[in-house]
């Protein structure tokens, strides 16, 4: 099977490609630098030229709080460039997984949010990320739809890295407690699209770590589990939260259509955490050329 992976060198697509290199998976790693996916030709040239039977499309613009101040940038990449991908795959009969988020909704009550679940995005990421959702739907009929949310991984930017590096200069960090949601380790969500597209399970699905948390819960097991003395001050978006974009409260996602499907549910957060700090000390030896090798 020849894959190609979009935003190759973001968190979830560095960790695509590593999990396909490891199941010795023919892949080819594309960046903004190899395609523009908002210029159709690029996308078509590269797609043609490299025949893929499948697309991963991690690339994305991400920006949430700069998404309200150039909504068109956003809506370019994460609408227009999806649907780009798409119509190639659909002009070259490859299957392709979408890579979508817990902000396509509301984020109102208590309840988990199942895949069939009404859209009502709060911002403009949010907006632009379900209208790449309809792009897909809209180009072809062999899709997988995955949304997932509060991703962290070791190649890139992420809440875990920021809470590190607060804690070496700051004894107490202030972080919000009233939103809940699932963190989501991009080592074990990469494992589970390479597991779905190798099938013909086609369909919108939802995956996270298992268990739930408040950004403030989150912060306190990345110091606990760190060793770091830095105290967690939990207080509510409206007191602390001056973002441009507004954000759920509620980010819980169902995994009703993953179980029924067969796919196998993701471990715990914490497990996760645990495994991606450790991920984070070895890389850290390795820059540090303390690994004995």
């Amino acid at each position: 099977m020849r894959i190609l992976v979009t935003g190759s060198r973001g968190q979830l697509g560095y960790d695509v490609c590593r999990e396909l290199q490891k199941r010795r998976i023919a892949y080819c790693a594309a960046s903004s630098q190899d395609m523009d996916i908002t210029k159709a030709d690029s996308v078509r040239k590269k797609i043609l030229a490299y025949r893929p039977e499948a697309v991963i499309h991690c690339a994305a613009y991400t920006a949430v709080d700069r998404a309200e101040d150039e909504p068109g940038l956003a809506f370019a990449v994460n609408e227009g460039g999806t649907k780009n991908i798409a119509e190639s795959c659909k002009q070259t009969g490859a299957k392709m997984i979408y890579i979508s988020t817990d902000y396509v909704f509301p984020g109102t009550g208590t309840q988990a949010y199942e895949a069939d679940a009404p859209a009502g995005p709060l911002n403009v990421y949010g907006q632009s990320k379900l209208a790449g959702e309809l792009a897909v739907k809209e180009s072809l009929r062999r899709y997988f739809i995955v949304r997932t949310s509060w991703v962290f991984g070791v190649n890139g930017n992420n809440f875990v890295k920021t809470m590190l590096q607060l804690s070496e200069t700051r004894g107490r960090v202030r972080v919000v407690d009233d939103q809940v949601g699932s963190p989501t380790y991009t080592v074990d969500l990469a494992s589970l699209l390479c597991d779905m597209v190798q099938t013909e399970k086609y369909g919108v699905y939802h995956a996270s770590n298992e268990g739930e948390c408040s950004w403030a819960e989150f912060a306190r097991a990345v110091y606990e589990i760190a060793g770091r003395p830095t105290v967690v001050e939990p207080v509510e978006t409206e007191a602390y939260m001056r973002t441009k974009a507004r954000r759920p409260k509620n980010s819980r996602l169902g995994r009703q259509s993953l179980i029924d499907a067969g796919f196998s549910r993701l471990p715990c957060w914490q497990d996760a955490l645990l495994r991606y700090l450790q991920e984070l000390n070895d890389c850290g030896t390795r820059r540090d050329g303390k690994n004995g090798n």
